[in-house]
């Protein structure tokens, strides 16, 4: 579903604008080479989605949630979460790991349809390692802004604190094995 995800983000776009850069498989290989990756499905009540929209500072789309949970010899590695959201008018799509200390390892650009000039370079991505959910995690706080790039900033910050609130919400239940039925 997500790899359908990326292909409708990008094809409605001019040429020129808007770019695929990585496929989900590709995305979890560099965030976690050598493990065992699970999809898993977590449905949150209606009073953890309203948690995590207070937490996030932003509305959710769906109370579903598909974490991807990374282990290697039986530990937890961490979790990769697959934001797509609305930049201005267009999709982006964002792989964001979570590791086990509950704070972002990495943040991956999948797909942006948007203008390419309107895609923040790799540095200001980088920002947002070893962030934890807290009030320095916003642009002109924590996170340094791009110019020309406001709402793309303001687009993966979101995205940011919805995956880091999913896993202070969550707790370690997204990571543990689902109940034998």
């Amino acid at each position: 579903m997500l790899a359908a995800l990326l292909l409708c983000c990008l094809a409605a776009t001019p040429q020129g604008e808007g770019k695929t850069f990585l496929t989900v498989e590709e995305a979890l290989a560099l965030a976690f080479p050598e493990c065992s990756i699970e999809r898993r499905t977590c449905y949150l009540t209606p009073e953890e989605q309203k948690e995590v929209e207070e937490l996030a500072r932003a509305p959710l789309a769906a109370r579903v949630v598909r974490p991807y949970v990374a282990t290697r010899d039986g530990h937890l590695v961490g979790t990769a979460y697959f934001d797509a959201h609305e930049v201005r008018t267009k999709k982006e799509v964002l792989m964001l790991v979570v590791g086990p200390d509950q704070r972002l390892a990495r943040v991956e650009v999948l797909a942006f349809a948007e203008p390419i000039e309107y895609l923040p370079r790799p540095a200001f991505y980088a920002q947002f390692a070893r962030r934890g959910l807290d009030d320095e995690l916003a642009v002109e706080r924590g996170i340094r802004g791009v110019a020309g790039a406001t709402l793309s900033a303001r687009a993966a910050t979101t995205a940011a604190r919805r995956v880091l609130a999913f896993e202070r919400v969550l707790g370690q239940r997204a990571a543990q094995p689902p109940p034998a039925r």
